[in-house]
């Protein structure tokens, strides 16, 4: 089993901006991953760290188009994020806002940038997410991105 990779904070030497990069490898072909990036019922499988459930999920999968989530913590009171599909290219490139309904003061929007490549057998699934205002919101972020990878892993693995 691969583990997520590269999860390391860049900085754009230009702006100083804070930017959360990840990767993974998944059993499943891109088209299939794909599917699983962008679909309520398979999203609500793996999305968000270990013990959070997605109840809710709503995506209008075109450009422009708004999606919204429901979380829930293991021990906690359900919270939401939305944003806007900004580039769509199935199976390949998916482009989407991130905004935290309930946000605290460091939180800002930000970008995620999901890339698909084959693997012959499998997918390469590469993540950058930013900026970020604060280095604690990039690691909260680092957290939650690769627990869900290894969350989607299982999934996909099942799939295979």
């Amino acid at each position: 089993m691969n583990e997520p990779t590269g999860n390391e904070a860049t900085g754009n030497a230009e702006s100083g901006a804070l930017v959360l990069n990840l990767e993974c490898t998944l059993a499943a072909p891109p088209e299939e991953v794909f599917r699983m990036l962008t679909e309520s019922a398979e999203l609500v499988k793996w999305w968000g760290p270990h013990g959070f459930t997605i109840p809710a999920a709503e995506l209008n999968l075109t450009p422009g188009g708004r999606y919204r989530f429901r979380m829930t913590p293991p021990d906690g009171e359900p919270f939401h994020l939305s944003g806007e599909f900004l580039e769509i290219d199935p199976p390949w490139h998916l482009v989407y806002t991130f905004h935290w309904e309930e946000p605290t003061p460091d939180d800002r929007e930000t970008v995620v940038d999901l890339s698909l490549g084959s693997t012959g057998k499998g997918t390469r699934l590469v993540l950058s997410q930013g900026p970020f205002l604060t280095d604690e919101r990039l690691e909260l972020h680092r957290g939650g991105w690769t627990e869900s990878f290894e969350k989607l892993r299982l999934v996909t693995d099942a799939l295979a």
